[in-house]
């Protein structure tokens, strides 16, 4: 049995090293109206993946008008001026299809998974969305309560759901990151229908988005199908905004005390990172694996399973386009003060700094990446959503082929230098989240 469980793991190594090897082959091609269209052709399995990625995210929007971007995500599901109200979603998933869309605070993605045979239908139907959405007071009335209630069930009454805002609200003084993609209600309500037009007009349009088109498709067909739905678009003619604001570092250690309806007090931990382009952007990723992926993490092992002072931990890169956080949270035992989980954690961050990540660990966290990088690549939604994304913020679709190399480039020196650099006491934001007092729940 054991010879058999050991030629069975070797040949998984051998497939998974075979794969990771794989270049992903695509093809590109720019419409006159500024539309970027990246195909993947994979005939492996009779789907598609058409995602349409927009650059607009809530660091686009006016101070003043919170949480358009991501209000837009789920307005333009409403219809068009040939789909009746309602009906969009049903016609993707009356052909076998699935849909979803996601806001960052960079950027909006829609993507649908198809039969290969509608792939015709999945392209026009991303048109109708960038030329003839249906935006009027019946939908934004109607949107702006899915909203509402979004904003309820994930931030309003989740236990520490307040996180993110809290922390960017803190960590950013002058940059648009300062809120979360969700926005303010209040903002919401106060705009004009006017002011929801503008935003389409503005951000909505070809020299904005990159089409990527991945799975069974036959290439010149595809490529036909695209012009005759796409180049009609006209080409966006307004000027798009862009913050060029620099968020300068955090001047001393900021804290506060959030109270919040839970049960268990949590500390939060957040270290300004440099842009989603830098080069320590992947041995930040590393950093993140190291202190919490997995069970047998650092953080995990020490503060959960040995001290058992905290039940749940976490270390997140929120790696954005213009300069993210590192953020780490712990959520305390019971019985455990907030102020004894905190020097714990850091205790964690100060052994990185001090010393170097043993070879055998390193060898370890390389083995993960390699197996996630192959994982993220293993499906055509995977791949549709990372050449878009390649595209986008590297300005090259063939980077999608690099990732794997530049992991490993990052050394256990890389990692005890980035944690030296920016995981500073004296420039991160610190938060307490302790539970209500009686009186206030």
């Amino acid at each position: 049995m054991r010879k058999i469980s050991l030629l069975v793991s070797l040949l998984c190594l051998l497939t998974l090293s075979t794969f990771a090897q794989k270049k992903i082959a695509f093809e590109e091609f720019t419409l006159d109206n500024g539309l970027r269209v990246i195909m993947h052709q994979d005939n492996a399995t009779p789907i598609v993946a058409v995602s349409v990625l927009y650059h607009v995210g809530s660091k686009n929007e006016n101070p003043e008008r919170t949480g358009f971007a991501h209000f837009f995500e789920h307005l333009l599901f409403e219809g068009s001026e040939n789909l009746d109200r309602g009906e969009y979603m049903k016609v993707i998933q009356s052909a076998g299809g699935t849909l979803n869309a996601f806001t960052s605070s960079d950027q909006t993605y829609y993507y649908q998974i198809m039969p290969s045979n509608e792939l015709e239908l999945a392209l026009y139907m991303e048109s109708e969305r960038m030329l003839h959405a249906k935006i009027d007071q019946t939908g934004v009335e109607t949107q702006r309560e899915v909203v509402k209630e979004e904003k309820r069930q994930s931030y309003d009454n989740r236990p520490y759901g307040s996180l993110l805002p809290e922390t960017l609200k803190r960590a950013y003084k002058v940059h648009p990151y300062q809120w979360p993609p969700i926005g303010s209600l209040e903002h919401l309500n106060a705009a004009s229908l006017e002011e929801f037009m503008a935003f389409y007009e503005t951000f909505y349009v070809p020299n904005n988005a990159i089409l990527t088109i991945a799975g069974d498709i036959d290439p010149k067909q595809t490529k036909d199908w695209v012009k005759k739905y796409f180049s009609e678009v006209p080409k966006g003619t307004k000027t798009i905004p862009r913050p060029t604001v620099v968020e300068p570092a955090i001047d001393g250690e900021i804290r506060d005390v959030i109270y919040d309806n839970i049960q268990l007090p949590a500390v939060v931990q957040a270290y300004h990172m440099p842009k989603k382009t830098d080069k320590d952007y992947y041995t930040f990723q590393m950093i993140s694996s190291i202190l919490s992926g997995g069970n047998s993490s650092r953080m995990n092992k020490e503060l959960v399973d040995n001290q058992q002072k905290a039940v749940g931990v976490a270390a997140l890169p929120l790696d954005l386009e213009d300069g993210g956080l590192f953020i780490l949270y712990g959520i305390t035992a019971q019985g455990v003060e907030a102020s004894e989980l905190e020097p714990e954690m850091d205790k964690v961050i100060d052994e990185l700094k001090n010393t170097l990540v043993p070879e055998k660990e390193f060898q370890k966290l390389q083995n993960q990446i390699e197996n996630s990088v192959v994982s993220g690549n293993s499906s055509i939604e995977g791949i549709t959503q990372a050449l878009a994304e390649a595209k986008l913020y590297r300005g090259d679709a063939d980077y999608i082929n690099n990732i794997w190399d530049e992991y490993k480039k990052v050394t256990r020196e890389d990692i005890q230098r980035v944690a030296r650099e920016y995981f500073k006491k004296d420039s991160r934001v610190v938060l307490y989240y302790l539970p209500k007092p009686s009186e206030d729940k």
